[in-house]
């Protein structure tokens, strides 16, 4: 039998030695930022998406192990453990497999089975099931076990107490459930109807049915929800006229006496005890993997989302717009520090809107703000027109970008907002978060559950365990990816990096307050809580500008500084020589004298000599940085304005199953439908387009009064060409 390490290398056609050093890193406890970035020879430069799903598998794989032996444990316990049986639960491959195998073995709640059993009919059962040569035809059979006092009155009633035995021991039988489940998930189809005469977004779902293997994720997900609010029901087909022989195949005997019994018992079996099994089986697969699905696209929307390039050192406003209680107002400095706050009414009417105008043209020329940031929720498209006038008030010196606020609301009323603006009401602390969020994106976002950023399909819908643990490690190694400056990030932004905690990210906060900013990485060990196994974890994660070590403001982690020195060295270069930026050359250089002789004369692996050169190379480096910046527009479009065939530039919003939507500056983002995103085949958006992609479009059709805007992708690529 494989073991676990051969089986992970084996689905993720990764080498053995590779899969087993991640295995012992993992269980020494480091974080898959660390080992994804410094541990680079021991895993043969797996990325961090390839090392969490190496994480998920492993414990998936000791749980299954972990049930075999509790499973053959409590079967031994009955005494009925044999070893083909042991054999059988060892080879099983899956929890679904092994629950099948014990299946016959579990206590059951009292069914009709159980009480036949009571009336001793079992041994009537199993002769009438082995279906021997010298079976006698069961009516015969039966007589033998009439007996009034037991409750068997008749030989009916004892063929009908054996049947229901039969019809137990077929569906508890492991083999017949894998044949019939395999027949379910090629030949089965997912049926819905309406329950309501009412139009209703499900309305596509009203008379819907569709083979099990064709099923998007999208469709299993918006049908659960339409069951679960009574609008639609929904039900598991598979052809009776199939089904049936394929069981019988397993357990019929020609010529056997008692065939024509058991033939019937297959029909009971099936339809009552096998068919709405299998269905709630296979209705739990397919929402468990639209769930995963799901989950995948919203990690793979939030990754670039996340990563968007800042916006930084710049003053900015940031607008929270709003109808009732106006339009928030923050403006900030470069660094994110609060200088000014206002509320202003352009909503209210022509003369609020000037007077909003000119309370915020004051506020720009005070502050000097170079960018205004709007959040794209309620009252955004006023708020945006507003934006465009003061613009062209204030010379069109200012720009404006449309900011996501999907969780902004929630930060807001947060705890931690209540800590880090409690001079602010809940409104301008929106506004703020706003502006910030154009200024760095990452920094923001971190503050806010994953969940309610909004860049998902049926988020809310999904296992909510599973979605945490899958959107945290995205937030993990974005925060890993970028680095993080340890004298200025907030203690949420802090408790992402790889070895820290909620608890020892508040007291890296304040051990800086108490002790002013960090000078040396080494001061980190001073934290409390704060050890070497998690000082080896974060410390390279961690940036100290205020050091007077270069290296420390570098992603060089401290136990490869000695190599660092010793290859400027090498080179002809001084520590100094990084700070002044004098070292592009340097990749070529090393390049030139034969990478790999180089590693070896200073003691390290291939790839961390890679990192090393990198990073002194562009000390500072911000990796998002490399992706398309972000669209800041000084004019805006209505949706009145669109026309078919136009073209224009966009960024993308959100990736589902079916397309892709795009903010082409008016209040309504387009969908580009996965027909239109590219001209060869695509089983999924996210293969041609990411969250965060400026892109080109042209407009195939508008519908003003429903809001919607239908875009190609495809014939803006084609009009290019």
């Amino acid at each position: 039998m494989q073991t676990i390490s051969e089986l992970l290398a084996q689905q993720l056609q990764q080498p053995l030695q590779y899969v087993e050093n991640v295995i012992a890193l993992l269980d020494e406890g480091n974080t898959i930022p660390f080992i994804a970035r410094y541990r680079k020879e021991l895993h043969g430069s797996m990325d961090d998406t390839t090392l969490r799903q190496l994480e998920e598998k492993l414990g998936y794989l000791r749980n299954l192990a972990a049930r075999r032996e509790e499973v053959k444990n409590a079967i031994a316990g009955q005494g009925k453990l044999t070893e083909e049986l042991a054999a059988a639960i060892d080879a099983a491959r899956t929890l679904a497999e092994v629950e099948d195998l014990y299946r016959p073995y579990k206590q059951k709640r009292r069914t009709r089975a159980t009480v036949a059993k009571e009336k001793g009919l079992e041994p009537l059962a199993l002769l009438l099931l082995e279906q021997g040569r010298d079976c006698p035809a069961p009516e015969e059979a039966a007589k033998a076990y009439v007996d009034a006092e037991k409750g068997v009155e008749t030989v009916e009633e004892a063929l009908q107490g054996a049947g229901d035995i039969v019809a137990e021991i077929l569906s508890d039988d492991a083999n017949i459930r894998k044949v019939l489940r395999q027949l379910l998930q090629k030949q089965g189809r997912l049926r819905s109807v309406s329950a309501t005469e009412e139009d209703t977004v499900y309305r596509l779902y009203y008379d819907f049915e569709m083979p099990i293997p064709k099923l998007a994720g999208h469709q299993i997900l918006a049908i659960n929800r339409g069951e679960k609010e009574e609008i639609l029901k929904v039900s598991v087909l598979l052809d009776r006229d199939t089904a049936l022989p394929a069981l019988r195949r397993c357990v019929v005997k020609p010529g056997s006496a008692s065939m024509e019994f058991i033939k019937a018992v297959c029909e009971d079996s099936y339809d009552r005890l096998i068919f709405p099994s299998l269905e709630r089986e296979a209705r739990s697969d397919l929402t468990d993997g639209a769930c995963e699905s799901a989950i995948a696209t919203f990690a793979l929307n939030l990754r670039p989302l996340l990563m968007q390039p800042p916006v930084k050192g710049h003053v900015t406003m940031g607008l929270d717009p709003g109808y009732a209680h106006g339009c928030k107002v923050a403006v900030i400095d470069g660094t994110g520090k609060v200088l000014d706050t206002a509320v202003v009414y352009p909503t209210y009417g022509p003369r609020q809107k000037q007077e909003a105008i000119s309370k915020l043209s004051v506020l720009c020329r005070k502050h000097r703000v170079e960018h205004i940031a709007i959040g794209n929720g309620t009252a955004s498209r006023e708020t945006e027109q507003m934006a465009v006038e003061l613009i062209r008030e204030l010379g069109g010196k200012v720009s404006y970008m449309m900011v996501n606020e999907a969780g902004a609301s929630v930060y807001s009323a947060s705890k931690l907002a209540a800590e880090e603006f409690p001079q602010f009401d809940v409104n301008l602390r929106s506004a703020v978060s706003i502006a910030r969020r154009m200024q760095d994106p990452l920094a923001e976002l971190v503050k806010i559950d994953p969940k309610a950023i909004g860049v998902g399909q049926y988020q809310h819908d999904m296992p909510p365990k599973r979605l945490d643990e899958t959107l945290s490690g995205v937030v993990e190694d974005c925060v890993n990816a970028v680095g993080v400056d340890v004298n200025t990030a907030s203690a949420s932004l802090l408790s992402r990096v790889s070895g820290l905690t909620a608890a020892t990210a508040k007291n890296v906060v304040k051990y800086r307050e108490e002790n002013g900013a960090f000078t040396d990485r080494r001061q980190l060990l001073k934290v409390s809580k704060l050890g070497p196994k998690a000082f080896q974890q974060c410390a390279g994660f961690l940036r100290v500008p205020e050091s007077s070590k270069m290296l420390d403001h570098t992603g060089v982690h401290p136990e490869s500084y000695a190599a660092a020195e010793q290859l400027l060295h090498l080179c002809g270069y001084q520590l100094k020589d990084v700070t002044a930026g004098q070292l592009q050359q340097l990749p070529e250089q090393v390049k030139g004298m034969g990478e790999q002789q180089v590693a070896q004369q200073l003691g390290i692996g291939l790839p961390t000599l890679q990192d090393v050169v990198k990073e002194l190379s562009k000390p500072g480096r911000d990796v998002r940085d490399d992706l398309p910046a972000p669209i800041l527009r000084t004019d805006v479009l209505d949706i009145k304005d669109l026309q078919p065939g136009m073209e224009l530039t966009g960024t993308v919003r959100n990736v589902v199953d079916f397309g892709v939507f795009v903010d082409i500056g008016v209040h309504q983002d387009g969908l580009v439908h996965i027909s239109q995103v590219c001209d060869r085949f695509i089983k999924h958006p996210s293969q041609a387009v990411s969250v965060g992609d400026v892109v080109q479009v042209v407009v195939l059709e508008v519908d003003a009064k429903k809001h919607r805007i239908g875009l190609s992708m495809k014939q803006a690529v084609k009009k290019q060409k």
